[in-house]
C-alpha cells in the first residue's frame, strides 16, 4: 500500500513538474511573439503542442506566427483547429486569416466560406466588411495585362522592395549579410537586410553595389525613395540612430522612416523624420508627383487594422505636417503596406484586406484632389497569384514596372520581378456633379425638377429629382465625357456637356425657360423674352452691335405673332439737362423703331416714346455721383405690349 502511495505521488510530482516546465516554455514563446520574434516563438509552441498541451491562446499566436512568415500551409492548419476547438472564443480577425491562408493554397471554395462567416461575424461585432462574393470574376476580368520576367539581380535570398532610381533601381536584400549570425533577425529567422543598388549607366557595366555613405547599418535597411533630383532619399530602418538602437516598452524596435542628404556621392546626415515614434513603426516611403506629400506605412494610433496607409504634407522648411489616414475606403481591418503613386495619380500598394487570391495583393485606385474613396481594383494575374505579392511600381511613360513575391518558383525567399504592361489598367472614376435649377425668368428654385446623366451614346446613366431647395446630387464616371440634362413640365430642357476629368465635385447650374410664354398689355417682351438690356453710348442714339442682336430677336417674336404689337420706351442717364435727354431719349426710340421697320416690321404695329431721365433703375439722380457702369444701366430701351 505504502508503494502505491509512493508511485501516485510521484506521478503528481512529475505531472506537476511537467506542466510547470510547459508553462515556462509558453512564458518565454509569449514573450518571443510579444518581441515579434515569431521565429523563435513557432519553435516553443510547437514543443508545447507537441506534448499535448493546447489553449485558444496558443493556437491564436502559433497560427498568427506563421500567418505572419508567409507559411500559410501551416497557418491554416492552426487555424482550423483553432476554429473547430474554440468556435466561440475565436474572433473575426482569426477567420479573415484563415480565409486568407486558405486562398494561397487554391481553397478558394472553402475560403469563401469562410469569408462569408468573417463578414457576418464582422457584422455581429458591429464591423464593416468588404467581402464581395462575386470578386473572383472580377479579378479574372482584370487579368492577363502584364508580361513578367525573373530580376536578373535576383539573389538566393531576400530581393525586394524596387524604386526607380538614376536608370536603374534601388532595392533592398540581404544578400550579404548572412555571414554574422549574431544581426539575423528573429522575426524570421532571417539575415537583416540593406539597400542596394543596380545603375544600368555605370560605365563598368549593370552591378549590384550597396548605396555608398552612412544609410546601411547593421540592423534592417528596407524600402526608399529618392527625389527627382538625386539629392534626398527617405528611407525606412530599424530604430537605430547615431550607432544606439531604441526598443518599445516591450523590448521590440521599431521601424522608422529616415532622410539622408547626398553629399560628394555619399549618401550622409541621417536624420530621423519628426512623426516617427519609439512606440510604433513607421515604414515604407513614397512620394507624390510634385514631392509635396510623403505616403507610408503605420500602425501608428488611429490605424484601422495591422497597418494603414497614412500620408503627411512636406512643409519644405524641413517641417512635415501631422499624419492623416487615407480611410477606410482604402485601409481595411487587415494589411495595407507598400505604397507607390503614379505621375497620373494611381495609387497602388499592397494588402489583405481586400479581396484577393491569397496572402498580401497589388491593389490600385485613383486619388488626386484629397480624394481617397474611389473603387479599390485587384491588378489580377499574373501580378497577383496564391502567395504575397507586393512593392509594385510602374513607369507610365514605358508601361514597365518591377514588383516582388515569394512564390513558390522563385531563386530566394523574396524575388523581385519585371513586367511590362500589355493594356493600361481601368479604374472606376465617380465624380460629384451638383447644382441648382432655376426659373430663367423669375430666379425661383425649381422644386421637383429632374436632373439626368446622359452618356455621349446618349444612353441615360442616372437621374434623379431636385429637392425642396432646387438642388440636385449625382455620380458620373469621370472616365468619359457625360451630359448633364434638366427637365421640368412647362420649361424648356437643358443640358450642358462635360469634358471627362477628375478631382473635385463639379457644380452646375440650370436656368430654365418656360416653353409657353404668356404676355398681356403692359408687359415687358424683353423680360418675356430674358432679353440682355438694349444699352446706348453716351449722347448717342444709334444702334449698337450688342443692341442689334437682342433686338433680332424681338423682331423674330413679332414676326411669330402678327398681331402682337409692341411700344418702345426709351431712357437716358441723369447727366445733361432735363430737356436734352428728353430729346436725346425721344431720338433712341425712333431710331429703335426705325431700325425695326427696315427689319420689316409695319409701321403701324410700333410706336416709339422717349422719357428722358423721368425713370432711373437706381440712385443716380441729378448731382449724384455714379459711375459709367452705374449710368449705363439707365440708358437703356424697353418693349411694351399695347394692344
Amino acid at each position: 500500500m505504502y508503494k502505491k502511495v509512493l508511485l501516485l505521488l510521484v506521478t503528481i510530482i512529475g505531472i506537476l513538474n511537467s506542466v510547470q516546465g510547459q508553462e515556462k516554455l509558453l512564458e518565454k514563446a509569449n514573450e518571443k511573439y510579444d518581441e515579434y520574434s515569431f521565429r523563435p516563438a513557432i519553435d516553443i509552441y510547437k514543443k508545447v503542442r507537441e506534448k499535448g498541451f493546447s489553449s485558444p491562446e496558443l493556437l491564436k499566436r502559433l497560427g498568427n506566427s506563421y500567418y505572419f512568415n508567409a507559411n500559410y500551409s501551416e497557418a491554416s492548419k492552426i487555424y482550423q483547429e483553432l476554429i473547430e476547438k474554440y468556435d466561440s472564443v475565436v474572433t473575426p480577425d482569426y477567420a479573415f486569416r484563415y480565409a486568407q491562408s486558405l486562398k494561397t493554397l487554391g481553397e478558394y471554395e472553402k475560403a469563401n466560406e469562410m469569408m462569408a462567416k468573417f463578414s457576418q461575424m464582422a457584422k455581429e461585432s458591429g464591423n464593416d466588411s468588404n467581402f464581395d462574393e462575386d470578386y473572383l470574376s472580377k479579378i479574372e476580368k482584370n487579368s492577363g495585362r502584364y508580361n513578367i520576367k525573373p530580376f536578373k539581380y535576383n539573389s538566393k535570398y531576400s530581393d525586394f522592395a524596387p524604386s526607380f532610381y538614376k536608370q536603374g533601381l534601388i532595392f533592398s536584400s540581404d544578400r550579404d549579410t548572412g555571414n554574422l549570425a549574431r544581426y539575423r533577425h528573429t522575426w524570421n529567422a532571417r539575415d537583416f537586410l540593406d539597400i542596394y543598388e543596380v545603375n544600368k549607366a555605370n560605365e563598368e557595366g549593370e552591378v549590384v553595389k550597396k548605396v555608398s555613405g552612412d544609410v546601411n547599418t547593421r540592423l534592417h535597411e528596407s524600402t526608399s525613395v529618392v527625389t527627382k533630383d538625386g539629392t534626398t532619399m527617405y528611407f525606412t530602418r530599424n530604430n537605430f540612430l547615431d550607432g544606439k538602437k531604441y526598443k518599445d516598452e516591450n523590448g521590440t524596435i521599431r521601424l522608422k522612416i529616415y532622410q539622408a542628404t547626398l553629399v560628394d556621392g555619399e549618401w550622409t546626415a541621417i536624420i530621423e523624420l519628426p512623426f516617427n515614434s519609439d512606440s510604433y513603426s513607421v515604414a515604407h516611403p513614397v512620394l507624390s508627383p510634385d514631392e509635396k506629400v510623403l505616403y507610408f506605412v503605420s500602425d501608428m494610433p488611429g490605424t484601422l487594422g495591422e497597418s494603414d496607409i497614412f500620408k503627411v504634407q512636406i512643409i519644405g522648411d524641413g517641417t512635415f505636417g501631422p499624419p492623416i489616414n487615407l480611410g477606410k475606403t482604402i485601409n481595411t481591418g487587415a494589411r495595407e503596406t507598400f505604397p507607390f503613386i503614379t505621375k497620373s495619380n494611381v495609387l497602388y500598394f499592397s494588402s489583405d484586406g481586400h479581396p484577393g487570391l491569397g496572402g498580401l495583393d497589388v491593389f490600385a485606385t485613383k486619388i488626386a484632389f484629397d480624394e481617397y474613396d474611389q473603387t479599390i481594383v485587384n491588378v489580377g494575374k499574373p501580378i497577383n497569384g496564391k502567395f504575397d505579392d507586393f512593392s509594385f511600381i510602374i513607369n507610365e511613360e514605358t508601361s514597365d514596372g518591377y514588383f516582388a513575391s515569394n512564390r513558390e518558383e522563385g531563386m530566394g525567399y523574396d524575388d523581385i520581378y519585371s513586367f511590362s504592361e500589355t493594356e493600361p489598367i481601368s479604374l472606376d472614376c465617380l465624380q460629384e456633379v451638383t447644382g441648382t435649377v432655376r426659373d430663367r425668368i423669375s430666379n425661383e428654385i425649381l422644386a421637383g425638377a429632374t436632373v439626368k446623366i446622359i452618356d455621349e451614346e446618349n444612353k441615360e446613366v442616372s437621374s434623379t429629382i431636385t429637392n425642396s431647395k432646387g438642388q440636385y446630387y449625382l455620380d458620373l464616371d469621370c472616365n468619359q465625357g457625360n451630359f448633364v440634362r434638366a427637365l421640368m413640365e412647362g420649361y424648356v430642357p437643358s443640358e450642358e456637356y462635360l469634358v471627362k476629368s477628375y478631382g473635385k465635385p463639379r457644380i452646375v447650374d440650370f436656368y430654365l425657360e418656360r416653353d409657353l410664354v404668356t404676355g398681356g398689355f403692359g408687359d415687358d417682351l424683353a423680360k418675356l423674352l430674358q432679353l440682355s438690356t438694349i444699352y446706348f453710348d453716351l449722347n448717342k442714339f444709334e444702334i449698337r452691335p450688342d443692341a442689334e442682336i437682342e433686338i433680332q430677336k424681338v423682331i423674330a417674336a413679332m414676326e411669330k405673332y402678327p398681331s402682337l404689337k409692341i411700344k418702345v420706351n426709351a431712357h437716358t442717364d441723369s447727366r445733361g439737362n432735363d430737356a436734352y435727354n428728353l430729346w436725346l431719349s425721344q431720338k433712341r426710340a425712333q431710331s429703335t423703331v426705325a431700325y425695326m421697320i427696315t427689319k420689316g416690321i409695319p409701321a403701324d404695329r410700333l410706336k416709339g416714346e422717349g422719357y428722358g431721365e423721368e425713370r432711373l433703375m437706381n440712385e443716380c439722380e441729378n448731382g449724384v455721383r455714379c459711375s459709367n457702369e452705374k449710368h449705363q444701366l439707365n440708358r437703356r430701351s424697353e418693349f411694351i405690349i399695347f394692344d
